[in-house]
């Protein structure tokens, strides 16, 4: 087929976004339209893979998942429609375009019958296909978050039982969802104790791949002359005491997740070898000479800043291209501080049901945990909560149950560190009400669940809602 208005191509497409992560397979005999296909997706964001034929594309839905489809409905060797039923049925959520030639709309029409989201006509020029290719991704974006609305609601509390409703918590679930229908590789940053790994089991657990192996290799903890064994196993007699083969965890993770953890931790000459593994999609075990194919989805998390790392020598850069593919930064706890409540709440929710004994938080020990930086992010937060109420003989916990270095805290008239980073200066009141108002209204006006959620009691909550109605 030819297609005249596509060609040449010029550097003029405007960069834009609405397709970040979407994976995009375009079907289609001609060279010349597959790559101008590929060039005005490219230039909206979307991941591209192309399929000379129906079998082609095939054999590419097996390998990678896609979110969408272009698809020539005159392929040689294949009916088009009967292409489109295969591929609904390997890929029943993708959206599916079909392209037609001038005077064969009935077909088109046809395929949108038999499950196609559009159709687009031969000849097309640029502008046709940016605004159709425009319109998927926006469809896909809201079909995505509907779904990240429906798990929100499942489970009450964020994604995949990450707990956060600050606006930085939300951007991080909408690139989750993106990332989890994804098969590239994802780099997940934050600093310790942010739940970095929480973040890769939601990816794993969101995505197509959920009912396949999830597997964490915590790469810091490794004994440097062991990880190679560990991690790409080893045969008998490799070694002293290798009495019989073993698989390395990048076998066992086959077909679904393996997630390296502290990935900066790993040993350089062992960079090139997982290098080596992603690329060719292969693994030597210790003692072998014997190479073992392996199909695996690589998530990756570290605290150290890995440009850093780079520049020093400490990190391979073809490895960290290779692993950015997607990346994702977890906001610091003092970066979305309204959520600190929300993660007590369920923390002492937790402990009273594990333990059988009601205790609240005082409104006092509120404003101090409030007020700390939580260099230990979540982490910490969880580890103060539990020690504070294992030692606490009373029904509330005070401040002075609290661990040293949060009850000291020197507690200026006014200071909080907003999640801009920049300082601004907030009265510790002023944020106290934002808080218990902003707890209410994600609640939809429970005020008892938001009294129980901030660890107050309800009497109290009553009493300052009344004097913010007093004081306008």
């Amino acid at each position: 087929m030819t297609s005249p208005a596509m060609s040449p191509f010029t550097n003029t497409i405007p960069q834009i976004e609405p397709a970040n992560f979407l994976n995009l397979l375009i079907v289609d005999d001609e060279r010349s339209i597959r790559e101008a296909c590929r060039e005005v997706a490219q230039s909206l964001g979307f991941f591209t893979s192309v399929a000379d034929s129906a079998e082609q594309a095939y054999r590419a839905l097996e390998s990678q998942t896609f979110d969408a489809v272009l698809l020539d409905l005159r392929l040689p060797g294949a009916g088009g429609l009967d292409a489109l039923r295969r591929i609904k049925e390997k890929r029943p959520d993708a959206a599916v375009v079909v392209v037609t030639g001038y005077g064969t709309v009935q077909s088109a029409v046809q395929a949108m019958k038999n499950g196609a989201y559009d159709y687009v006509t031969k000849p097309f020029s640029v502008d046709e296909l940016k605004l159709l290719l425009e319109r998927v991704a926006s469809h896909l974006k809201l079909k995505s978050e509907n779904r990240l609305l429906r798990e929100k609601v499942k489970s009450k509390q964020g994604f995949g039982g990450i707990i956060g409703r600050a606006p930085e918590m939300e951007k991080l679930y909408r690139i989750i969802a993106k990332a989890a229908n994804s098969i590239h590789p994802v780099l997940i940053l934050g600093e310790s104790g942010t739940g970095k790994e929480m973040v890769a089991r939601s990816i794993h657990y969101s995505g197509p791949f959920r009912d396949k192996p999830f597997i964490p290799v915590d790469c810091g903890s490794l004994v440097p002359t062991l990880i190679e064994s560990e991690l790409f196993g080893y045969v008998k007699g490799a070694f002293t005491g290798a009495n019989q083969a073993k698989d390395g965890l990048m076998a066992m993770a086959e077909g679904g997740t393996i997630f390296l953890d502290e990935v900066g931790e790993l040993p350089v000459d062992l960079q090139a070898k997982m290098l080596r593994a992603i690329q060719e999609k292969e693994i030597r075990p210790v003692g072998s000479t014997r190479r073992v194919p392996i199909n695996v989805r690589i998530l990756a998390a570290t605290n150290r800043d890995l440009d850093q790392a780079v520049t020093q020598g400490a990190f391979r850069r073809d490895l960290y291209f290779r692993l950015n593919v997607l990346s994702l930064r977890i906001p610091a706890l003092r970066e979305r501080r309204l959520d600190i409540p929300l993660l007590i709440g369920h923390f002492m929710e937790r402990m009273v049901r594990t333990s059988g004994q009601e205790k609240v938080l005082s409104d006092d020990a509120m404003k101090v945990m409030l007020a700390y930086d939580w260099p230990g992010n979540v982490r910490e937060l969880e580890n103060c909560l539990e020690r504070s109420f294992a030692f606490t003989s009373g029904p509330v916990i005070h401040t002075a149950d609290l661990p040293p270095e949060i009850a000291n805290l020197p507690m200026p008239e006014s200071s909080n560190r907003e999640a801009s980073g920049n300082l601004k200066i907030i009265p510790m009141a002023e944020l106290e009400r934002r808080t218990i108002l902003n707890a209410i209204s994600e609640l939809n006006g429970d005020k008892l669940q938001a009294a129980r959620l901030l660890g107050i009691g309800k009497t109290t909550l009553y009493r300052k809602l009344k004097d913010y109605a007093a004081n306008g």
